[in-house]
């Protein structure tokens, strides 16, 4: 990591679309939309958390940067998990005497190649001498990644639903709500209807809320691969108009970009269920300078330990924008720029 540049630590919900659970009926979480749910008064970030006692239950996330952060909680109750980072594999322990009322780093590395990274944490439950038990809870994590050189200055640019800008496809309602970025978003249940943007950035973040009446959509940056997400929201259950997050979730996430004109155009896949797609808003990190770190082409090791940034906090961080560590002072103009209203990552 070039510690002289622009850094940022993006903050990741575990309900982030992003995130990818390879058996969502594994895990509970709380439901956001209950009357009773209040994320203020929770340790968890956005109030939520991934928990689950199956044994090989797991996520995945990819990434491109340097170093990433795992938190969760330890407790009693918690047994080994795996971490599949690349090539590499360990086994760690969540146990603890006593369980912890705050998030702490279950995993952390600082020392990887600025470079593409798989990683997948997988439950094993109790293991040989463990003094736990088949417990294992997910929170939230940390991604470094760099939007500009040494020396340059960052702004953000936040692109509204209904912008100008943004080419809509298909048929699209609107939602209004306090809870959305602009006080407003747009949504979509038709199968093939999209939403595109042409831009300049570095860094790239689409937000939009999380129902159990979501679905697939696909996200297309350039000529890049079409990658697939998944809008179900974090609880899980049955296809329906249940457990929904308005919060704005991660829904897509691309950084490393030049200076030269992007398009990306995010696709909505309804299928039989006619699943919706909702579309908050759009922030873009625009650098005064840019140099985009060419990607090697294999990570090196990780550690567990040397975990740089501070824990993810309590619930009352959801009035927080781009939830951003900042690694360079320059940083902090954008990091204040990125504080709206209403919680972003």
């Amino acid at each position: 990591m070039d510690a002289s540049a622009v850094n940022i630590n993006v903050t990741v919900d575990d309900f982030d679309a992003i995130v990818n659970y390879a058996d969502q009926s594994q895990w509970f979480t709380p439901d956001p939309s209950s009357a009773d749910f209040d994320a203020k008064a929770s340790p968890w970030w956005m109030g939520t958390f991934h928990k689950t006692e199956s044994i090989g239950a797991s996520f995945s996330f990819n990434f491109t940067g340097p170093a990433i952060y795992i938190y969760g909680q330890k407790g009693p109750d918690y047994g080994s998990f795996s971490v599949e980072l690349d090539s590499n594999s360990q086994t760690l322990s969540a146990y603890a005497t006593e369980n912890g009322t705050a998030p702490v780093a279950l995993f952390s590395t600082n020392s990887l190649s600025y470079s593409n990274h798989q990683l997948t944490i997988k439950n094993l439950g109790k293991q040989g001498q463990d003094g736990g038990g088949n417990a294992f809870m997910f929170d939230s994590l940390q991604n470094t990644v760099q939007v500009a050189p040494a020396g340059a200055s960052v702004n953000n640019s936040t692109v509204q639903e209904d912008n100008s800008t943004l080419t809509y496809s298909g048929t699209w309602g609107s939602n209004k709500s306090g809870n959305f970025s602009g006080g407003g978003s747009s949504f979509t249940n038709g199968d093939g209807a999209s939403v595109s943007l042409k831009f300049h950035g570095s860094t790239i973040w689409v937000f939009g809320d999380k129902k159990n009446d979501h679905g697939l959509y696909s996200a297309v940056l350039d000529n890049d691969t079409q990658q697939t997400f998944n809008g179900v929201s974090g609880c899980g259950g049955a296809f329906g108009m249940t457990c929904e997050q308005q919060q704005p979730c991660i829904k897509y996430f691309a950084s490393n970009l030049d200076g030269s004109e992007h398009t990306l155009t995010i696709t909505n896949m309804a299928g039989v269920n006619q699943s919706f797609f909702d579309l908050d808003s759009i922030v873009i990190s625009v650098p005064s300078e840019y140099a985009p770190r060419n990607l090697s082409g294999s990570a090196s090791s990780s550690s567990t330990g040397g975990a740089q940034p501070t824990t993810t906090g309590s619930g009352s961080q959801n009035n927080a924008a781009v939830a951003l560590h900042v690694f360079n002072p320059l940083l902090l103009i954008f990091a204040s720029l990125c504080l709206f209203t209403k919680r972003f990552h």
